[in-house]
């Protein structure tokens, strides 16, 4: 089940959100009733209920609101089991001061917002002595080995056991519950309410996870990415999981840039099959290749690996994702492709992952390249190891270029208001690519199309990495019509709910 939590300051609005939730079929409600501000009336919240709730008093200390007297909190958690509330949640440290009566079931749990403690063991194994039904353990994670070790304490424990890890570090652990064996998730109601770090709204964990139908068998795949919740790759490939209907999942892995080798180190535990990679990662991902494609190891990095008998195959998509671009868009589709761009300039304004993957590929069909970046040395370095020419920055805008790409995040959302390059400098000759695909129609691109330049948006590219993707991951063609319906709706500024 997934255990919807609310929390509103007034009775009415609480009572008319179960109502919602309940007839959008939520199983199990969450009543926060520390959020209330005024006398809590239990029989306001219960006695007509439209289902199976579980009565939450949660202690500032344990992230929670309750202002009022322990001793009134104590008296409330007693009340509701009495009222014949479905479940309390007991915080450990006050167990014994609340006596089981009825059917009223007994959630013993434990916060630490801080870090998840190394004897996750011995305290488990203290709360499941408290009369527990179910164990309740939420932490926070600081490294990924820290959702291993919670979900492995969830699939060996003996008393029903929630373990959650709080933060986006540890959003799997709560997309992953019933697959390691945990009775219930916790989801928000909506995105602008969370009850803890890294929840997710209820909206997400039905729809875009669907995380009831996860069991054994679903294949797992997803992005690693520091940060990584502003990432629209698990939204268009579950939607072409769900499309093709393929008993499949992809997640959002916040792996920080320091801890990529406890992440390597935790994809069998987690059963992973594949992963996207993105920023800071795509390069340092190359040296936990045990192969790489030639093109892999020609740029130096990596967005794509996939798991397979004990390999750890490396691939580079935004490659040819971007070149599909450029010669379709020059219409050099019938040129032998190693030097399908010959007499073609192009500058490349930036210095990371994808503009070394595009450098790369433009250099490999004999174009001559200009690079150009903020940060000179990065530029200096990276046309080094391609072998194509650096300009300043500060000269981007003097260089006559057939293409131009921009391979910087300058003009993403919410930053939308800025453009890595002058409208002026802009001529119909010129065809104009930028791989910002969030909002498709960067400031740039209103420059190039007032300019009358051709242009190839960050949405063009995105959907064909991620349908190279796809085929990698799953062995089959990508649904790329639907990819880009998907991803355009969900980058509309104008959103229709």
């Amino acid at each position: 089940m997934i255990c919807v939590s609310l929390g509103r300051s007034r009775h009415a609005r609480m009572i008319g959100e179960h109502q919602q939730l309940v007839e959008q079929g939520a199983e199990l409600v969450e009543l926060r009733v520390d959020y209330i501000g005024r006398a809590v009336n239990l029989g306001r919240l219960m006695d007509n209920r439209p289902g199976p709730i579980v009565i939450t008093a949660r202690r500032r200390v344990d992230g929670g609101r309750w202002t009022k007297s322990e001793q009134e909190r104590l008296m409330l958690l007693r009340s509701a089991i009495v009222a014949g509330a479905e479940y309390v949640d007991i915080e450990t440290d006050i167990a014994s001061q609340i006596p089981r009566y009825g059917t009223t079931k007994r959630i013993i749990s434990y916060h630490d917002f801080e870090g998840t403690p190394e004897n996750l063991e011995d305290l488990h194994a203290a709360m499941a002595e408290e009369d527990a039904d179910i164990v309740k353990i939420a932490t926070m994670a600081n490294t990924f080995r820290d959702n291993v070790r919670m979900l492995n304490l969830v699939k060996n424990a003996k008393v029903p056991t929630i373990g959650i890890c709080m933060g986006e570090i540890g959003m799997l652990t709560r997309i992953l519950a019933s697959r390691f064996g945990s009775p219930f998730t916790y989801a928000t109601y909506s995105v602008d309410k969370k009850m803890a770090p890294g929840q997710l709204n209820w909206k997400d964990m039905t729809r875009l996870y669907d995380v009831k139908t996860i069991d054994q068998e679903t294949e797992l795949f997803g992005v690693i990415a520091d940060p990584v919740g502003h990432s629209y790759s698990p939204l268009i490939h579950n939607s072409a999981f769900f499309d093709q209907k393929l008993n499949a999942r992809y997640l959002p892995l916040r792996v920080p840039h320091d801890d990529l080798h406890n992440f390597m180190d935790s994809i069998d535990a987690i059963g992973l099959k594949g992963i996207s990679i993105t920023i800071p990662h795509k390069e340092r991902s190359l040296d936990y290749c045990t192969q790489a494609e030639a093109s892999a190891n020609g740029i130096g990095a990596i967005n794509t690996m996939v798991f397979h008998d004990g390999e750890r195959l490396g691939y580079n998509t935004d490659y040819r994702a971007a070149m599909d671009c450029i010669i379709e868009m020059l219409e050099r589709k019938d040129a032998p492709k190693e030097n399908a761009l010959q007499g073609v300039t192009a500058m490349v304004l930036g210095a990371g992952g994808v503009s070394r993957a595009i450098c790369w590929g433009l250099k490999q069909r004999q174009a001559d390249v200009v690079v150009t970046s903020r940060t000179e040395e990065r530029a200096q370095h990276l046309a080094s190891e391609i072998g194509c020419r650096v300009v300043p920055w500060e000269d981007r805008h003097n260089q006559k270029v057939q293409l131009l790409v921009n391979g910087t995040p300058v003009g993403m959302h919410p930053n939308v208001d800025t453009s890595p390059f002058n409208a002026s400098a802009l001529n119909q000759y010129m065809v104009v690519f930028d791989t910002v695909y969030n909002p498709e129609n960067t400031l740039l691109i209103k420059y190039a199309k007032e300019a009358q330049c051709r242009v190839i948006t960050g949405v063009d590219m995105f959907v064909r990495q991620a349908a190279y993707q796809y085929k990698l991951f799953t062995g089959k063609d990508a649904p790329a019509r639907l990819m880009r319906k998907t991803i355009k709706q969900a980058t509309n500024p104008v959103q229709i709910h």
